[in-house]
């Protein structure tokens, strides 16, 4: 058995969007009515933009669209096969576009959880922060803590996919587990397919985050959350419609992220507390 530390659909994006189609463009849609609804301006930073499918649709709803990935065959399929876009290689947690700033930052299906550690999401908060307009909106879209870490294990047995594409047939067999101590949700997926490639073995985890656990690191980046629940939103069964409202719950295992930066900046503000008037002691 191969092993590997990447995705077989990651670094076979035509795979990927053969295996996980979105032909309503619902994830891109759902970002462009976020943003309209929040009165954001034209320029958006698509962060982990994958194929390049939102992006390109943010593109052609007449939005200015930079879209940053790691994965070098994501962003040449990208740039192939979604023009329009500005395709750049960029790592979530330490972004920096010069004096380039945006009115919007989009984080898609889960890319925020790629932070795994609170290092990792300080980062990637402060260069959002750094890169968005004052009052400029960040929207994110993510599997919620909250519905995993309050339950037993995901799943009791594997689960079993099948699907062909051009003529191969593919199996994958995906068990989850809970990393309750680093917070993760870890996966391993095995992938055989009939056209004589060996077995590939796959690890990746994403980190879960609480939804008040998310409000805090916000709050102390300097951002307002405008938004945070579990939906309808691309990936939730009722799946979003335009014109469907935010939800007011945060219990399932998706969560639909809305924060505007504010004008205050987080690094003149401290935590300390105020002395006590009469001693000049703190408490």
């Amino acid at each position: 058995m191969r092993h590997r530390t990447g995705n077989l659909l990651t670094d076979n994006p035509e795979l990927y969007e053969a295996r996980f189609p979105d032909p309503e463009h619902l994830a891109g849609r759902w970002a462009q009515d976020i943003l309209c609804r929040h009165g954001a301006g034209p320029t958006v930073l698509d962060l982990g933009c994958g194929t390049g499918r939102d992006a390109a649709w943010l593109h052609h709803a007449g939005r200015r669209v930079t879209a940053a990935d790691l994965s070098a065959p994501m962003l040449a399929h990208a740039r192939a096969r979604h023009p329009g876009p500005a395709y750049v290689t960029a790592d979530l947690s330490r972004f920096d576009f010069g004096q380039r700033v945006f009115d919007a930052v989009v984080c898609l299906d889960s890319s925020l959880l790629y932070c795994h550690t609170n290092e990792q999401l300080d980062g990637f908060l402060r260069s959002c922060r750094r890169t968005l307009v004052p009052g400029g909106l960040l929207v994110a879209e993510m599997r919620n803590g909250a519905y995993f870490l309050g339950r037993d294990e995901p799943a009791t047995a594997p689960a079993v996919s099948r699907f062909t594409w051009h003529g191969t047939a593919y199996r994958s067999t995906t068990a989850l587990r809970v990393d309750r101590a680093a917070q993760l949700l870890r996966r391993t997926r095995s992938w055989t397919a009939d056209d004589g490639s060996p077995p590939v073995v796959e690890h990746s985890a994403w980190r879960l985050l609480l939804p008040q656990e998310l409000r805090h690191f916000l709050t102390v980046h300097g951002f307002d959350v405008l938004a945070l629940h579990d939906g309808p939103g691309p990936r939730t069964e009722p799946a979003w419609q335009p014109g469907a409202g935010p939800g007011d719950t945060a219990d399932g295992d998706r969560l639909h992220l809305v924060a505007r930066k504010t004008t205050v900046d987080p690094a003149r503000t401290s935590a300390a507390e105020p002395a006590n008037p009469a001693t000049g002691e703190q408490p």
